[in-house]
């Protein structure tokens, strides 16, 4: 089997050059990557993602408000997601999961007041989000930075382990990987695994079951070593395999096999 990337933003504009002769190279026969997901963050994004699925035999499209986009986020947009995904399969958007969505206080206001209130608007959209999900049994895409707690309590209290999906760019704690491998989500394991700042991400990597990992890039963020720094891609995927065959004395082309099977079952393209 070749390698599932399961989240890139081929929609960014950092791709706008290279765009269709970099996914052509990528999923050709002769390439290195089996799927796409490409997840959308905005309204714009989630549009984008969609004409990408339609143009490209092997991408699929995620939908979803990331939680940087929410102040711009309107009752229709609701309805649009919803929309969308109920006519999912008559109008074969080969929509495959909800999101991004979730939580980010990493840049919420210092003041504590601000602070309090950008959360609390956070949390709403998500719960609205969520709700979506499990009224059309639609898996989701969750982004969560220094927000674990909150981001546990919510799934918990909207049926999260009905959804299932995946914790996108997992950062946290093997104790906090418990709980979401216990409500029944995959994590998603990208290229902040191959940084030297790793320690706790590793150690979670060792608990995590392989039967709950899927790979992912984040491109055009998040670049692996060798690469760190520079624009990601989903060529990239194989080292983040490299590192995880490390961590669980596997063989690499292993750790391909069951990640693809494990997007490919979560998704609904096995």
């Amino acid at each position: 089997m070749k390698i599932f990337e399961t989240h890139a933003h081929y929609d960014d504009d950092r791709f706008d050059e290279d765009r269709d002769e970099l996914i052509q190279g990528m999923l050709h026969e002769a390439g290195s990557i089996d799927y796409i997901v490409n997840v959308g963050a905005s309204r714009a994004g989630c549009e984008a993602s969609l004409a990408l699925a339609a143009e490209y035999d092997k991408v699929y499209a995620a939908i979803g408000f990331h939680p940087e986009d929410i102040v711009r986020l309107k009752e229709s947009d609701i309805l649009w997601l919803e929309d969308n995904i109920r006519n999912n399969e008559a109008d074969n958007l080969k929509i495959v999961a909800l999101g991004e969505i979730g939580l980010d206080y990493y840049y919420v206001s210092e003041d504590a007041d601000v602070a309090a209130k950008e959360k609390a608007l956070q949390r709403e959209w998500f719960v609205r989000q969520m709700d979506v999900a499990y009224r059309t049994g639609m898996p989701v895409i969750i982004h969560s930075r220094d927000a674990c707690q909150d981001t546990i309590n919510i799934l918990k209290e909207t049926h999260g382990e009905q959804t299932g999906g995946i914790i996108h760019c997992y950062s946290y704690t093997k104790e906090a990987a418990r709980e979401y491998l216990n409500m029944g989500f995959h994590i998603g394991i990208g290229g902040g695994l191959t940084f030297k700042n790793a320690r706790k991400l590793v150690e979670a990597a060792e608990y995590i079951p392989m039967e709950r990992i899927v790979l992912e890039t984040d491109s055009p963020y998040m670049a692996p070593e060798p690469n760190r720094g520079k624009r990601n891609d989903s060529r990239n995927i194989i080292y983040v395999a490299e590192k995880l065959a490390q961590i669980k004395k596997m063989d690499v082309q292993e750790v391909i096999d069951i990640t693809n099977e494990n997007a490919r079952r979560l998704f609904g393209l096995a």
